[in-house]
């Protein structure tokens, strides 16, 4: 059956040696349309992002690009605007149906460590090709704060699928007649419009801007850092903001999103036609995300957002992206908020796990 495959394929795919690792896999690494991926090792500093390209190997680009080696055995840093290359504790030989697309787990978008999966013959970021067979590594680039990382540390994930999993506007409002996606009128045109929620109620508070010169960030930590050290409050008194070209910042969306058990979504990271900046690096939602059966009624949608070129006016209720939903090929055995670690159940506006409430 075509679709996103659920935990319990994934965890079939492990057994099969389709998913294979430098180290044992560990259960709690399986989602329940994804998986958590591993650093390894050693991280490769480059002097610039790359693509393998076709017909080449990462490990031959690496000799072209390295500029030296950190040992990540016992910890190490990697710098703010720093470019590294990280080969991964898992590698693929996917079956000739399957393809798979990765990208960053929530924490890692809310940091904005711009992180990114690359392969050998790779022509795209985060995308996977049916059959592939090889190893994975992580692109990374803390844009904000540098990090402290460690082997074993899970940045990215993976997403697989057989044939075409889409839904398309049609199916998508047939879908939310049934089971209604967002908490009010649905905004679809290629996938489901979200918008960004400038006046939230009984605040002024609408987001948070990374500080130009903080400290280092143990990944480590959970609820461990002060946000006023690494953050300064956003607020509004008339529905809009002005963001700085260069700046990071975390905002909510308006709608409370809800991803029903039989699908899984992805959040489509920049919209050229709605201004020029970019939202939201880590872009997969789990089924049952917001979800009654999970134990959620909606959760709002964390945008992660950069402005490019020049300043930009944000204003309540304009719609800064879209998710594009996939049917599962069947119904995950654990879903996102019900008896797994899920940090993000029922969310509005939050700061990663790092800091303190």
């Amino acid at each position: 059956m075509s679709g996103v495959l659920p935990n319990q394929t994934i965890a079939r795919m492990i057994t099969e040696n389709q998913i294979a690792a430098a180290r044992s896999l560990k259960q709690d690494q399986i989602q329940p349309a994804s998986l958590d991926l591993r650093l390894g090792t050693v991280a490769y500093r480059v002097r610039a992002s790359f693509l393998a390209g076709a017909g080449a190997r990462v490990s031959d680009r690496l000799q072209e690009f390295e500029m030296h080696r950190v040992d990540l055995s016992e910890g190490a840093v990697l710098e703010k605007g720093c470019v590294y290359v990280v080969p991964l504790m898992e590698s693929l030989a996917l079956p000739q149906d399957v393809q798979a697309v990765a990208n960053a787990k929530s924490s890692t978008g809310r940091l904005d460590l711009l992180t990114r999966t690359i392969t050998d013959g790779g022509v795209e970021f985060d995308r996977i090709p049916a059959g592939y067979h090889g190893p994975l590594y992580a692109e990374i680039c803390p844009r904000s704060f540098s990090v402290l990382v460690r082997p074993g540390m899970r940045l990215n994930q993976i997403r697989f699928r057989k044939g075409h999993a889409v839904l398309d506007d049609e199916a998508l409002k047939r879908l939310h007649k049934t089971v209604p996606l967002v908490d009010g009128p649905a905004v679809i045109d290629d996938g489901l419009g979200f918008s960004v929620d400038l006046r939230p109620t009984n605040s002024t508070l609408v987001g948070y801007r990374a500080k130009p010169h903080t400290g280092l960030i143990d990944l480590d930590n959970i609820a461990h850092y002060a946000p006023a050290d690494f953050w300064e409050d956003v607020h509004s008194r008339n529905g809009q903001i002005i963001l700085d070209p260069g700046a990071f910042y975390i905002l909510v969306s308006r709608e409370a999103v809800t991803i029903p058990p039989e699908y899984a979504a992805e959040m489509a990271p920049y919209l050229a036609m709605v201004g020029e900046f970019r939202v939201h690096y880590a872009g997969f939602f789990d089924p049952g995300f917001g979800h009654a059966s999970a134990g959620g009624s909606g959760s709002r949608g964390v945008l992660e957002v950069r402005c490019h070129e020049a300043p930009f006016v944000l204003e309540h209720g304009q719609v800064v992206g879209r998710l594009v939903y996939e049917k599962m090929a069947d119904v995950p055995t654990e879903l996102y908020g019900a008896g797994i670690a899920s940090n993000y159940q029922g969310q509005g506006l939050k700061l990663s796990k790092h800091f303190k409430l």
